[in-house]
């Protein structure tokens, strides 16, 4: 295991005053200053639809030609927005460089929106070009097309143009306007397609300190390998993947699609080190692998589990990792034997996982945040991690719960270099969250242990209040069912239990795994299996939060991209039921 930087920025030292002038860099001259120390290093890689790699140097030239393009443009001014919306490439990562060193505003969309809906916000942002993949381009309307400087392909062989093809001599770099520190250097959205939206500005101080706050309790360097596999358009993988390979010189390799079996075999071929995901990913690798052991023999699982009690009573007592060595093996079944790290956000996991992983010889880590916060501003320290915990707050930024009730529990504020600036063009949403004096309403509730270590309960919005007055948050109930195969997706909520007295009870709607589906006979099959499970889990649960009503669900539930259900969907489609 690394030892940890209490200082990981030192390696700017020694061009303060020469590449950079104010506290931190910007994020162009943080890209200039990994340049100059890595020119040769590998930058970015990807597979699909070929194996494409290139260094900084390459990068660069790429970079500065792609904003000579932009600079070409009289129309377009310094902090001017443009949009990047496309699926994780080479090309996403070099325009989203290439927007920021022509002085402009990054404005980078989901790639799995509608063309009404990627219209609506680019309309809302003002946007003056766009870097979109082909096929978007093409039902793009007429109006919207016009109203743009240009618009440019990330993918080719298609009739659009190819953003690559029309570069403008990137060694002839017309320096632009450079942007400040403060000055706005993202702004990304956050809701969804009706009212207005909510587009979270984020300054380069914002995203920088984030960068590097976070390597004070996740230590990394130019030799490890980044896996992009997350939408890049989302603050998590946008900073926690993309901006820390660029500022330790590291390689980022961009996966396409989520599919099991192209997964494994780009952690593979791409050496990876250091692998971002979500819970519910991690979770699917880890049953799976356990599944595995215990089809083939009872015996080995039993052994197997023994082994791993063992390893991780060593690393938590000695700091030694011994698992890595133990279970190379089985770890090589899921592509991770080569992994050094893996970090977990986007979502409540639960302890059990977490602790498993670290048995297995994997260092796992996992954190809190929020888009507004940069996202994250929080993680569990890779040799003092708290397996229930998402970890401590990040330097020079400060924490506090506010209306905690007996347990302790209350909402959690935070302020520091890592909040936001505010809401694009929504002053009423920025005042609800955020106060004069800088400090943000995460709307999570939780407390915080005598070390400062946050426990999340769960988000404030989503409590359901029982007939005894008792707070239940859906997370903590959702959490025991993430291991169990035989569900796919489970939701939480509540119902009106009694409506003259307006007594909310709780449910769970819940959508089998496509083996339940394919292996039972009829739909009370079905729900017999999947009640059998909530029975299980309820066995666990104090009173008051026992699962009351269950709904099955024929459907996938509705996801954000980072596999997030859309609860307040959810619960709108299921109202009645």
């Amino acid at each position: 295991m690394k030892r940890q930087d209490e200082r990981p920025w030192r390696t700017l030292d020694p061009f303060r005053g020469k590449m950079f002038s104010e506290s931190w860099p910007t994020l162009v001259e943080l890209f200039d200053i990994t340049c100059k120390r890595f020119p040769t290093r590998p930058c970015f890689r990807q597979f699909v639809p070929e194996d494409w790699t290139v260094n900084f140097t390459e990068a660069k030239a790429h970079i500065t030609g792609i904003a000579n393009f932009i600079l070409s443009h009289p129309d377009i001014e310094k902090g001017d927005r443009l949009a990047v919306s496309g699926k994780n490439s080479v090309e996403w990562a070099l325009c989203y460089l290439a927007i920021l060193y022509a002085g402009c505003v990054v404005v980078p969309l989901d790639a799995a929106m509608k063309p009404h809906e990627l219209e609506h916000f680019m309309k809302f942002a003002g946007v003056k070009g766009a870097f979109v993949d082909k096929e978007k381009i093409k039902n793009l309307s007429d109006d919207m097309k016009a109203s743009l400087d240009f618009t440019l392909s990330l993918t080719k062989n298609g009739k659009e143009a190819y953003v690559l093809e029309h570069e403008i001599d990137g060694e002839q770099y017309k320096d632009a306007p450079r942007a400040s520190l403060k000055d706005t250097a993202a702004i990304l959205f956050t809701s969804g397609t009706t009212g207005i939206p909510k587009g979270v500005m984020l300054s380069h101080e914002n995203i920088v300190t984030d960068t590097f706050y976070a390597q004070v309790y996740m230590p990394v360097d130019c030799n490890d390998v980044w896996y992009a596999i997350l939408p890049i358009h989302h603050a998590y993988t946008m900073v926690a993947v993309f901006m820390e390979g660029i500022s330790t010189g590291a390689e980022v390799v961009f996966g396409k699609r989520l599919v099991v079996k192209q997964l494994f075999k780009e952690l593979e071929q791409g050496d990876v080190t250091m692998f971002l995901a979500v819970p519910m990913l991690f979770n699917k690798l880890l049953s799976g692998l356990m599944d595995g052991i215990k089809k083939k023999s009872k015996v080995a699982y039993y052994f197997v589990r023994l082994g791993m009690s063992f390893s991780g009573g060593v690393k938590k007592l000695t700091g030694k990792n011994i698992g890595r060595k133990m279970f190379g093996g089985l770890l090589k079944n899921i592509a991770l034997d080569k992994n050094r790290v893996c970090i977990c956000g986007g979502g409540p996991l639960p302890s059990s996982t977490f602790k498993m992983y670290n048995q297995l010889g994997i260092d796992f880590v996992q954190g809190y945040g929020l888009t507004e916060a940069s996202p994250i501003t929080h993680l569990n320290p890779v040799d003092a991690y708290k397996e229930s915990s998402v970890g401590k707050i990040f330097p020079t930024s400060e924490q506090k719960i506010v209306n905690a009730d007996d347990e302790g529990n209350g909402l959690l504020l935070i302020k520091g270099s890592v909040v936001m600036q505010g809401y694009y063009h929504n002053e009423e949403a920025t005042r609800e969250i955020l106060s004069e004096d800088g400090w943000l309403n995460t709307g999570d509730v939780g407390h915080l242990d005598k070390e400062g270590y946050f426990f999340i309960t769960g988000r404030q919005r989503n409590i359901i209040v029982t007939d005894g007055g008792k707070n239940v948050f859906p997370e903590e109930i959702e959490d025991y069912f993430q291991l169990y195969g035989e569900i796919d997706q489970i939701c939480v909520c509540s119902y009106l239990k009694d409506k003259q007295m307006k007594i909310e009870g709780i449910r769970a709607i819940v959508h089998p795994s496509a083996e339940v589906s394919e292996s039972c006979k009829n739909d009370k099959e079905v729900e017999d299996t999947i009640r059998a499970v909530i029975q299980l889990v309820n066995k666990e649960l104090i009173s008051y939060k026992k699962i009351e009503k269950l709904v099955i669900s024929k459907h996938p539930l509705p996801e954000t991209s980072t596999k997030k259900i859309k609860r307040f969907e959810v619960a709108k489609i299921f109202k009645e039921q």
